[in-house]
């Protein structure tokens, strides 16, 4: 069945007056079915109003084509009406001649009667009887939106197209207006298309949000289908389960092209120094205790003092963030959570292989499982005594927060649950959240409990709001944490720069790991740039043990490891039991060709040279048998094996990976 609205491969282009040319919309698809609300989203400037445009026939594409019912649209017409911000009313007429002049024109082949009829009922369907004969300067903005609305829908258009309608009233009428508009459009059964920015008024018109990047030549950036039955109501709409994570997924959206568009604006081309291919480099992390090497690094000169002497660090408010800027060439390089270079390279991310390498572990353990405090009282000290209470309260919805689907937290969580009986993903469900929306989605009874990097844990504990149940170190001990993360484009572009990163990190973690430094490091960490948290939530080797003392069986703390003999060399044993267990949950394929992606991946060589200049190299080492809590081995002999003996996981799918040999050049 072909679609209602057809657009493909619609570009726009514009003459400027130097005479140069400015791509506004490049390579737009888009299928709309009929009866559908589509809106469309995104900053000033990113193309929307001008898509609407083309899709009424006021504007014409320069690449492409705009079709409704399977006819080419190339002029405007009575079969899509526009709804403008600004009315559009002729102040000589009534409210009533106003409708009546479109009315008139367009549907002229029918008798006077049914034409008075169509408009009397347009006048009711808007509520405004009591204003039929009033001229629009009596009228308020809400009152005349109403009229346009009205107007529009009398000459019966197959397809309404609204560009930002609602944006110049108050609040109350917008919301009374966006009210009626979703009633008429569900009696009527109207196809519409919206330009609008408001996140909320999206989420409660809309079947489908389209989200445009930032021009110059914007491209639908993301879809997300609004899961919400109609008929709608405001506060069933905001009250419906997947309301907050659907709005969230927007602002992260829109906040991502407007840090995308700093990045741009201040991103300049490699600058080479030093015997460097590039000194000027972006480099992302997220605000936990693990980026303290990287915070170190640019505080203590340590990037400068191997030619690195324009490094920006980029504060990230979640890993989507890195993934995202790596991905999109505005970082040059990122902390990463330890399985993010696997999850790219095996197209985790949107099905296609993004080659990531890594050359430098940066921290190990450092993470902990933390359950809302309501568990304590229920008696639950241990992963058994969980399992039971999930038992108990099998008709209740268990959600438990993670960070990325590729980080060790998602890896640790699952396999902890699995260990003691409980199946992830049925009964409990594992959600996404960014580290710093922990604490605040434990307060709100959003999830019941978390596994995250410090000093999300440690301060649950201190403020009474939850309590550690397990650490790292009682799981998986030694396990990598966070670790260094390029394109492999950009290591192959730029390989004197690779190492000169590598070592400037690999000293900074040297210093984090001097208990001398750590009050120092604290102060550091402490500041709005890097964590902006209270100092006393801050630690970096094992703080008073009191801190988690709230079970009858205290965990030590959660500390991290960033350096010393076997912390820094990547080890493709563990990146080999990450790709097992992203497999065994469903998160990507088992590659066949997992020695192939091991050996992209880590960069031993890189860290070996780094090690090797800087006099380091007792610090490399060969990797033992991975053995976590629950006793069982991990068999990198037959990772296949190891997979079909685990009772509990989802179904396991193999493929081969394709990376591209042929690498595109680095920006």
């Amino acid at each position: 069945m072909s679609p209602f609205v057809a657009i493909e491969q619609v570009g726009k282009e514009f003459a400027l007056g130097s005479g140069e040319r400015y791509i506004a919309l490049k390579g737009i698809d888009l299928e709309i079915r009929k009866g559908e609300f589509v809106s469309l989203i995104g900053h000033s400037g990113c193309g929307k109003s001008t898509l609407l445009n083309m899709i009424a026939g006021l504007d014409l594409p320069s690449d492409g084509v705009v079709m409704l019912e399977g006819d080419r649209i190339s002029r405007p017409g009575p079969d899509r009406m526009v709804v403008f911000q600004n009315y559009s009313l002729l102040p000589w007429l009534t409210v009533r001649e106003n409708i009546a002049l479109a009315v008139d024109e367009v549907l002229a082949h029918l008798s006077k009667a049914e034409r008075y009829e169509i408009i009397e009922r347009n006048i009711d369907l808007v509520g405004l009887r009591h204003a039929a004969d009033k001229p629009p300067g009596q009228l308020s903005g809400g009152m005349k939106q109403r009229v346009s609305i009205a107007r529009a829908l009398s000459i019966r258009p197959k397809l309404l197209l609204l560009d930002e309608p609602f944006g110049a009233l108050d609040a109350l009428t917008r919301g009374n207006l966006q009210e009626q508009l979703m009633q008429i459009c569900e009696e009527s059964h109207v196809t519409a298309v919206m330009v609008t920015h408001d996140v909320d008024e999206a989420l409660l018109l809309s079947d489908r949000v389209v989200m445009l990047t930032n021009g110059p030549e914007s491209k639908i950036g993301q879809i997300l289908e609004v899961d919400i039955p109609r008929p709608r109501k405001r506060l069933e709409v905001i009250n419906h389960p997947s309301y907050y994570s659907m709005r969230s997924e927007i602002i992260y959206f829109l906040n991502q092209q407007k840090r995308i568009k700093q990045l741009r604006a201040r991103k300049k081309g490699a600058i080479a120094r030093h015997g460097l291919e590039k000194v000027n480099l972006e480099i992302g992390f997220v605000p936990l205790t693990a980026c303290a090497p990287l915070a170190v690094a640019q505080e203590k000169g340590f990037f400068t003092h191997h030619g690195l002497d324009e490094v920006s660090l980029v504060r990230e408010s979640s890993w989507r963030g890195i993934q995202d800027g790596i991905a999109g060439s505005y970082l040059d390089a990122a902390q990463m959570p330890s399985g993010m270079p696997v999850w790219l390279t095996l197209g985790g991310m949107d099905g296609k292989s993004l080659p990531i390498v890594t050359a430098l572990t940066l921290t190990r353990n450092g993470n902990a499982i933390t359950l809302d405090e309501r568990f304590l009282t229920q008696g639950v000290h241990t992963l058994s005594d969980l399992k039971r209470v999930l038992l108990e309260t099998a008709d209740k919805r268990h959600t438990f927060g993670v960070v990325h689907p590729a980080s060790m937290h998602n890896l640790l969580l699952r396999y902890w649950l699995a260990a003691g009986g409980i199946v992830p993903d049925q009964d409990v469900q594992v959600t996404t959240i960014p580290p710093a929306q922990m604490i605040s989605n434990l307060q709100a009874d959003s999830i019941d409990g978390y596994c995250v990097g410090e000093p999300w844990n440690v301060r649950a504990a201190v403020e009474g709001i939850g309590y550690t149940i397990a650490t790292d170190l009682e799981i998986f001990p030694g396990h990598p944490g966070k670790v260094l993360g390029v394109r492999e484009d950009w290591a192959q572009a730029y390989p004197n720069t690779h190492v000169a990163l590598v070592k400037a990190l690999l000293e900074a973690c040297r210093y984090c790991m001097d208990e001398a430094n750590h009050e120092e490091i604290r102060a550091i960490l402490s500041r709005k740039e890097y964590l902006g948290v209270d100092i006393n939530y801050i630690y970096l080797g094992d703080p008073n043990p009191m801190v988690c003392d709230v079970q009858e069986a205290p965990k030590e703390y959660a500390h991290h490891l960033f350096y010393g003999q076997g912390v820094n060399r990547p080890s493709r044993t563990e990146h080999l039991w990450m790709m097992t267990q992203m497999a065994r949950w469903g998160d990507t394929p088992f590659p066949r060709n997992w020695v192939e992606i091991l050996e992209r991946v880590c960069r031993v060589s890189v860290f070996s040279t780094a090690a090797r200049e800087l006099g380091l190299s007792e610090i490399t080492y060969s990797r033992g048998a991975i053995q976590l809590f629950d006793g069982v081995t991990f068999n990198t002999d037959d990772p296949i094996a190891y997979l079909n003996d685990l009772a509990i996981k989802h179904d396991v799918y193999m493929a081969d990976i394709h990376l591209d040999t042929a690498l595109p050049k680095a920006v």
